[in-house]
């Protein structure tokens, strides 16, 4: 017998959202890993690495319920905010500006959930 707690719809979307972000950094680390050179500097590779771990762990919280899920959300827009500065100094690269335009939403969608009331 399941015993699955019903997530608010918001909620859910958020999760979803922040899920969507930890791949989307994850692929674009692999990538830049991939291309070499000053692709994999960690002014890159280290945003990347915060933003995906951070978004990850947002998500984990907010399925749990956390009471502590809108300081992460605080954090996790942050955590978005440095990974789109540091990918727009690669904005030539599609790919690169595709990540940074995709983290700069998710640090919006971020700030509002740590604004949100509860």
């Amino acid at each position: 017998m399941s015993h699955a707690v019903k997530m608010n719809p918001q909620v859910q979307k958020n999760i979803d959202m922040c899920l969507e972000s930890h791949s989307r950094c994850e692929q674009t680390m692999t990538y830049c890993l991939m291309q070499g050179g000053r692709y994999a500097d960690m002014a890159l590779i280290g945003p990347l690495m915060d933003c995906a771990d951070m978004t990850r762990l947002c998500a984990d919280m907010m399925m749990r319920q956390s009471p502590m899920a809108k300081e992460m959300s605080a954090m996790c827009a942050k955590a978005a905010n440095k990974c789109a500065d540091a990918c727009m100094s690669m904005e030539s690269d599609p790919m690169m500006k595709e990540c940074a335009d995709a983290c700069r939403t998710w640090a919006e969608a971020c700030r509002t959930m740590a604004n949100a009331r509860s």
